[in-house]
Order: structure tokens, then sequence, then C-alpha cells
């Protein structure tokens, strides 16, 4: 689903650090606009070699154990810093999870630093946990080591793939860049339908072998559309159990999702119901299909399930880019 624009690089001459850096989502988006990556990092080992393997970056590991002198400077920050803490799925202990605790170190390191820009990535949750404190806590945060702050919540439906995921992003300018406005991208209005990136052809270790109900008739009614479609159901329908139209949205993959198809959910496919694969789950993040993924399904779905929607960092990164550019043509 991702493209490179070769010859739109808006952030040609721009650094940037990864934190958080999963498999590498920033890194693309960023990269393709033409700035360069100093320095990533990440705990997860599995998730490192994967990002090694196709950038050739190591990224280091425990963000906590590493100083601010030993990042280098860098124009722009970037991390999609844990979500559980903050996830109706997850602990919802927000900072009183250790996890949580992590937006300190960015906090920490921009405070060193003071980068022109920082970009930030979690669940949509995160705008009403604790009442809306936490974010507000965020932004106060960010405020005080000398930035402002803009954010609000996107779905990657609307930026050219198709799954349903909406994710809060934060935007951060130096004041000292005097950028008092930003405007997140819009929406593409382009209907891009689940069936548009599935594989040819798959294993059978991913269809399901139990008894299902369909709803022919909906089924056979349903036009492409950008929404989630359900038609069917394996069991009583719970969690993990539901069938959806390949016509319509893949719902938000997960990292941590149960039941027969939790982490992807069930879809029908030529008369029959199977999960999705690793590779069309990379799709619907809009990872290119020359991005080595890991070897294993289960490593797999944990790292695109934990990933940033590539098109949408890119889509944000372009409107970063347009501002830094009207700033230095109004220095000049």
């Amino acid at each position: 689903m991702f493209k490179v624009n070769d010859s739109d690089k808006l952030f040609e001459g721009y650094t940037f650090i990864d934190l958080f850096c999963g498999i590498g989502g920033f890194h693309l988006a960023l990269s393709s606009l033409g700035a360069k990556c100093v320095f990533a990092s990440d705990i997860n080992k599995a998730a490192s070699e994967v990002y090694y393997n196709n950038f050739g970056i190591k990224p280091q590991g425990d963000i906590k154990k590493i100083t601010c002198a030993e990042i280098p400077s860098h124009d722009i920050l970037c991390a999609g810093f844990p979500c559980q803490p903050f996830s109706i799925s997850g602990s919802k202990k927000g900072f009183n999870d250790p996890n949580g605790k992590l937006f300190f170190d960015i906090i920490r390191i921009a405070r060193f630093h003071k980068p022109k820009v920082i970009l930030l990535e979690n669940v949509k949750n995160l705008e009403k946990h604790d009442d809306g404190e936490t974010l507000k806590t965020i932004i106060d945060k960010l405020d005080k080591v000398g930035y402002r702050v803009f954010c609000k919540v996107l779905n990657s439906a609307d930026y050219g793939v198709p799954q349903s995921r909406k994710r809060i992003y934060i935007v951060a300018f130096k004041k000292s860049l005097k950028i008092k406005k930003f405007i997140f991208p819009e929406p593409m209005h382009r209907t891009i339908a689940l069936e548009s990136i599935l594989e040819k052809s798959v294993s059978s270790k991913y269809y399901i072998n139990r008894e299902y109900e369909i709803d022919a008739e909906k089924n056979k009614s349903i036009e492409i559309t950008n929404k989630i479609t359900r038609i069917g159901q394996v069991g009583l329908g719970r969690q993990g159990e539901r069938i959806y139209s390949i016509k319509g949205q893949a719902i938000t993959l997960s990292s941590q999702g149960g039941g027969l198809a939790g982490k992807t959910g069930m879809y029908l496919i030529d008369n029959k119901v199977r999960r999705l694969s690793p590779r069309e789950c990379a799709r619907a993040m809009g990872f290119p299909d020359d991005f080595k993924i890991s070897s294993l399904d289960s490593e797999c779905y944990s790292q695109f399930g934990n990933s940033v929607v590539v098109n949408v960092i890119q889509e944000i990164s372009k409107q970063i880019a347009i501002n830094m550019q009207e700033v230095k043509n109004e220095e000049h």
C-alpha cells in the first residue's frame, strides 16, 4: 500500500530519532521524505531484528538506561510510546503503569536535545483517559519544555489503507519556530476495500476449520465501502469469532486480541473463512511488499498490531514539512 515518492524529499537534510521504534513504521514514512534516522531504540529484541534487517540500524535497548548524551542531536523526535497503559483493552493505569511512565523519557530527551519537532502516536483512548487528565498532562509537560502542541484522532481508513484504525497523533513544534497553527491532513476520500490487498493464495493454516454462519443476503448486497461490515460468526460471535466482508475495511489489527482470529479478524474469502496472513497485515498497515517480515507468524501479528500506519505518518509528516518550509521562507 505504501508508495515511496523519490521526488518528494520534503525533509531533505533533516535528522530524526525513532523511539519505541518497533519494526520501523515511522522510519519508512520519514525516510521516504528525505529525513535520515540517526538513532533508534526498542526493548523488544524480535522487533529490533526486523528493524535491523530492513534499515541496517540496530536499535538500542531500554530507553530508561540510555542517557541523553548517548543520543545524537536531531531535528525530529518520533515515538509511538507504549499504548497498553492507556488502552481500553490494556491496564488503563496510565502514568501509574511502568510503561506509562516511559512518556517522561520523551520529555527528558526533548528537554536535553530540543528537537524542532516531536511526533507521537498512541491509542484513541488516550484522548479520554482519566477524563482527559492524561492528555492534559502530556500537553502541559511538552509546553513546559518549550513546545506548542497540536493533537487529533485520525482513522487510517481515510489515508489509503483498508483498515479501520483510530489513533491519536500529537505534533509539537519548538516554540521558537513561532508556528501557531497546524492543520492535520484531510481525509483522502478514497474507498479502498480489504479485497484489494489480499494475497492470491495463502497457506491452509490461515483457514478456520469450524462451523460458521453467514448472512448470505447481506453478503450478496454489500458494495465497496469504507466501513467494517460484519456478515457472520463462529460460535457465539464473541471477540475473535466474528466474520467480516472483504468489500469493507479490516478491523483494527491487534497484538493481543483473543479468540480464533482475534488479532486480525476473520473474513469470507472465496467462500471460505480465514484470518489474514502476515503479509496482508503488513499491507493493511501500509508496509511495502519488499519489507522483510519475521519468519514467525506470532511475531508478525504482534509487531504489526503494535506498529504505526505508515501512510498516516507520511501524510502528517508532509504537513509538518510544509510548516517547516514556511518558517524557512519567512526567515529569508
